[in-house]
């Protein structure tokens, strides 16, 4: 029967027929029931694996392939690595504005010079000058002749020639004259009037009328040049120069919370730009107070020694920062930390019996080739540092 909606069973003692499709369902449940058998079983094995694992045991030959360390407290300083900026050292830079109005006629410096304290970077056609010495010569001929009327009245006043109080008037105005005098003459000072002339103005000598030059306050190098000749600067406010010393620069670095704990003022610091294999030593000098509402980062500020003036503003350097105080932990070498299907790391640790363990710990901070681990190990015990992969493979036969 071909056709036959019916499959009767080849056995002859079980002579009952069943619908084919019963038949069939039946057979794919089947399946499906041992494909899901077998699945469960490696999903089992594998979760029991990561659970329970038995130790490994090895033989005086495999012995000879792995090595112990012994854990023990050990003594470090940490060392926080971040990334920096470099910034002109601002206690030692400075921006030179204009001391007086006027167009600029002539620059006397260009950036990467270096100039000492009073040499003169640009000359200016200032009508200050004029105004300045004009009010300083008009202050002087009126505090000279002041002065003579009030010798004059001290004199009569011994003859009865002029009453007591026009003889105290007279000195009164006298001193008067001669403090606008001498505020005069400080404006000239201010406006780095050639010495030479304004003894010739106390003099009386005619003088010409000079031009105006914007000194160097501070020793160091030329960094900067904001002006051009024809410009005309505004007294006060126009910045014109900016003049710093080189020999040591600062740092400007952000420290994140977890390793602000580690830093300190007056810490050490090796600063490598990526140009050069030089490495600049530097010092903490200060951490700021405030968290960046954005990166949530503290700044810290590194002063750096800059011999050659080798580092620039704005350069772009790595900063590694040693801590001066001492922390205490469990070292361990980095070869000894395994990883195991999870990612978690683990070590083997030697029992009493002979047999090694698998135990897992947590990793703290990194100093060199060594990790503190914070939780997971005790002192005294052993662990396999050199071969821990051969006692791996061992336990997963």
């Amino acid at each position: 029967m071909k056709n036959s909606l019916f499959y009767a069973t080849p056995s002859a003692e079980w002579p009952v027929q069943f619908p084919r499709t019963i038949v069939i369902a039946i057979m794919v449940v089947a399946t499906i029931v041992s494909f899901t058998g077998c699945s469960s079983k490696v999903d089992n094995g594998g979760q029991n694996s990561s659970v329970t694992v038995s130790n490994v045991t090895l033989t005086a030959v495999q012995r000879q392939k792995i090595q112990l360390y012994t854990v023990a407290p050990s003594k470090f300083h940490k060392v926080t690595e971040t990334t920096g900026t470099v910034d002109f050292d601002n206690d030692q830079s400075t921006s030179v504005l204009a001391p007086f109005g006027g167009p600029v006629s002539k620059l006397l410096v260009n950036p990467g010079d270096t100039v000492k304290a009073g040499d003169p970077l640009a000359q200016v056609d200032s009508p200050d000058f004029a105004a300045a010495i004009s009010a300083y010569r008009k202050a002087l001929a009126t505090a000279q002749t002041l002065r003579r009327v009030a010798d004059m009245d001290k004199d009569l006043i011994q003859h009865n020639g002029v009453a007591q109080r026009e003889e105290e008037q007279a000195q009164t105005d006298a001193a008067n004259a001669e403090a606008d005098r001498d505020a005069a003459l400080q404006t000239l000072v201010s406006l780095n009037l050639d010495p030479q002339v304004i003894k010739d103005l106390q003099a009386g000598k005619p003088v010409s009328r000079p031009g105006g030059r914007i000194n160097s306050p501070i020793a160091g190098t030329v960094v900067e040049k904001l002006i051009t000749p024809g410009e005309l600067l505004t007294a006060g406010t126009t910045p014109c120069f900016t003049v710093a010393d080189l020999s040591r620069v600062w740092v400007m670095t952000q420290i994140f919370g977890s390793d602000l704990a580690s830093v300190s003022v007056d810490d050490h610091a090796e600063v490598v730009s990526g140009i050069a294999t030089n490495e600049f030593s530097g010092t903490v000098d200060n951490i700021s107070a405030l968290v960046n509402p954005d990166t949530r980062s503290v700044l810290v500020r590194v002063v750096v020694e800059n011999p050659g003036d080798f580092l620039k503003k704005q350069m772009y350097v790595r900063v590694r920062i040693q801590a001066r105080q001492e922390t205490s932990g469990l070292l361990v070498p980095v070869s000894a930390i395994l990883r195991d299907d999870e990612n978690l790391p683990f070590v083997y640790v030697a029992e009493a019996d002979g047999s090694f363990a698998r135990r897992h710990v947590t990793l703290g901070y990194r100093t060199g080739d060594q990790y503190d681990i914070s939780d997971g190990l005790h002192s005294g015990e052993q662990i396999v540092t050199d071969g821990g992969l051969f006692v791996q493979f061992l336990q997963n036969q």
